[in-house]
């Protein structure tokens, strides 16, 4: 039971931090003038012009500093693990940031370069793996409900590069509706918390569980800000840092395999991009009347908080599904 008291302790710290940094944050951002610039593309999007976006800072922050709290009042410890995810989810904040700001800075929605910004998480993945490695982590994929070991060798690094970046992409592709991309995240690291909770005992992650649980209480305290309207977006920034954290936290604990159900609807939201962009280099036609998913479904007339209100409920189904598939069966 010290560990749920933990997690709640955790969870409440990081809700309430995220709530202060919220009320901060937005009318700083607002007197800045630090805000999105909205893609023309989507009619119904123009009104959000200029809302201040870098909102991940309201659950980037609170995270580190409820952890500092724990750490300094013994209430958690420091691991290789928790040094791993937090090198990550700093890292790739740090280029959502830089991408951002240039954004601001150029007053359009061109940050950094496609190029640059593989590159750029590429080499956050390759140190990731250096990390991994030389902690004494294993390089085998383990599928821990059928007891299936596979040994991948260097082959495992080239597979956390493709996990890391698909995964940090995966939820800026997404994060396009209010509420949309922080409501599914808080679902993601909610699953991951209690699959990292249950192996706590077998394989000591009490701190990647407690993580998971610092992050879904400053992700509601985010989502007080960001739900439909929204008064701040996360932009590059946050959306970056929680694809990142998220994978990091699948590799550690060894589920890559229930990550994938974790985060169904991130998937979906890219390989809509993905079939879209086929499909128009090779026939000329759409497959979608404008990618990401969500945004067909905008072109189908439906109400942006239906859309992610529907979203929300399979991504909960999906990681209900995932915690059955890691921890019961």
């Amino acid at each position: 039971m010290l560990i749920l008291a933990k997690a709640m302790l955790a969870l409440m710290i990081g809700f309430i931090l995220s709530i202060v940094s919220g009320l901060l944050l937005v009318p700083f951002l607002k007197k800045m003038k630090i805000g999105q610039h909205v893609s023309l593309f989507v009619d119904k999007h123009l009104k959000k012009e200029g809302i201040p976006t870098m909102g991940g800072f309201i659950f980037i922050f609170p995270t580190i500093i409820t952890i500092i709290i724990l750490l300094l009042t013994e209430r958690l410890v420091w691991s290789n693990n928790l040094f791993i995810i937090l090198f990550v989810f700093l890292a790739y904040g740090l280029l959502g940031f830089i991408d951002d700001f240039l954004k601001i800075k150029r007053g359009n929605n061109e940050g950094l370069s496609e190029m640059a910004k593989l590159f750029g998480q590429l080499v956050i993945a390759l140190v990731f793996f250096y990390i991994y490695v030389r902690s004494g982590h294993p390089t085998e994929l383990y599928i821990h409900t059928l007891g299936i070991r596979i040994e991948m060798s260097w082959l495992y690094g080239v597979f956390i590069l493709f996990i890391l970046v698909a995964s940090s992409n995966a939820v800026n592709i997404t994060d396009g509706l209010d509420g949309l991309a922080g409501g599914l995240s808080l679902i993601s690291f909610l699953a991951l918390g209690l699959i990292s909770w249950n192996s706590v005992w077998i394989m000591g992650y009490e701190e990647i569980a407690v993580f998971c649980f610092i992050l879904v209480g400053s992700l509601l305290g985010y989502l007080f800000f960001n739900t439909n309207p929204a008064k701040i977006i996360m932009g590059d920034t946050g959306s970056l840092a929680l694809g990142a954290a998220m994978a990091s936290i699948a590799i550690l604990t060894k589920h890559e395999i229930t990550f994938v159900i974790i985060a169904g609807v991130f998937i979906l939201e890219t390989l809509s991009v993905i079939i879209q962009m086929i499909s128009l280099k090779m026939t000329g036609k759409k497959v979608f009347l404008m990618a990401p998913l969500h945004h067909h479904f905008e072109k189908l007339g439906w109400l942006e908080s239906d859309i992610v209100k529907s979203f929300w409920v399979v991504g909960i189904l999906l990681a209900m599904a995932a915690v059955l598939f890691a921890v019961w069966i």
